[in-house]
């Protein structure tokens, strides 16, 4: 196949999402994302039942995601996959399909760091100039990441406990909202005043993030609260959003002026899915006008986990040769590739 026609089917499995998607020359043809709702019941993700939500969801995907992009299997080029981070039986799955995939139809195999993809999911509809700065925000990390090329970046501090995205969805339960908690403390927080509580932000050295301050100093306020008034949090809902969504975004802005400032770098954008955050997106595009940087914020479906953004870091892998062999095993805490 010539260069001019580089078919990549990318498959992501590292949480609760089965997505599978076809990338042409790096645009994406196809994108296709099971969503798994059984989790909702237990306020949080299920392993073993993500697992087997994996194996049932991940052929109908790919075969959704190869027919829609107009192709066959015969037509694909390499496969990317999903190596790490993630729950390790969830990775499993995607990865023992992709090696399957790759074997039967002898093509070349591409292993994916999660968050490098998540980085490069600006280059789905974007081309940001190197070098530039990402705060990748999502669940299970967060980082700020110096992006030299596409294949060349360096974390330049990360949270040395919880993740902002977890730090949502814990007080997000800690105020009796429904799994996914983070999406519903953006929603009400629109509606409150994120000056009405104040919350202490934790300093820390360089480019570091902690957020378990913040859950602790949440957790004991609404005690102290309910011990005065046993329906203060839906008396002051949204305002209680407004004000844990305020400090979490002025901890990530904070690190995240610093290192541009250090730097001096102007390309400056968000990736994860915290980066749907409407606060957040909003933060940076002020930011962005004050600074005077070039911002750069993913689509909605780029942000949250999709196999998209394990496509088009595929692509750029593929090019550059960075294949895998058949002997790649996934890894629920990788370093960063």
């Amino acid at each position: 196949m010539s260069p001019a026609n580089i078919n990549i089917l990318a498959i992501e499995s590292s949480c609760d999402e089965t997505s599978a998607a076809v990338i042409r020359d790096g645009k994406v043809l196809s994108n296709h994302i099971a969503t798994q709702k059984v989790h909702e019941r237990y306020g949080g993700v299920v392993p073993e039942l993500a697992s087997r939500a994996h194996m049932q969801n991940i052929l109908p995907v790919v075969d959704a995601a190869i027919k829609d992009a107009g192709m066959g299997n015969d037509d694909i080029t390499a496969v990317a996959f999903t190596q790490s981070p993630g729950l390790i039986g969830s990775l499993l799955v995607g990865a023992c399909f992709a090696k399957s995939f790759a074997q039967a139809m002898n093509l070349p195999l591409i292993a994916v760091h999660h968050m490098q993809a998540h980085v490069l999911a600006h280059f789905i509809e974007d081309s940001p100039e190197f070098p530039f700065l990402c705060l990748t925000v999502s669940g299970g990390h967060t980082q700020i990441v110096l992006c030299r090329s596409h294949l060349d970046m360096e974390v330049l501090g990360e949270t040395i406990d919880d993740a902002a995205g977890e730090a949502f969805d814990k007080v997000a339960k800690m105020l009796g909202l429904q799994y996914p908690g983070g999406p519903l403390v953006d929603k009400y927080a629109a509606l409150g005043d994120p000056l009405r509580f104040k919350f202490p932000m934790s300093e820390m050295k360089e480019y570091t993030f902690s957020f378990s301050g913040i859950k602790t100093s949440v957790l004991y306020f609404l005690q102290a609260q309910k011990k005065l008034d046993p329906d203060f949090v839906e008396k002051n809902l949204n305002d209680i959003c407004a004000s844990v969504q305020y400090t979490i975004i002025n901890m990530l802005m904070a690190k995240l002026r610093k290192a541009a400032r250090d730097l001096g770098i102007r390309q400056v954008g968000i990736a994860g899915g915290v980066s749907a955050n409407s606060g957040l997106r909003k933060a940076l595009k002020d930011a962005g006008e004050q600074y005077g940087w070039k911002v750069y914020i993913p689509r909605f479906e780029y942000c949250t986990d999709n196999a998209a953004m394990i496509g088009i870091t595929g692509y750029y892998k593929y090019l550059k040769g960075a294949l895998a062999d058949m002997s790649v095993t996934p890894s629920a805490r990788a370093t960063w590739q």
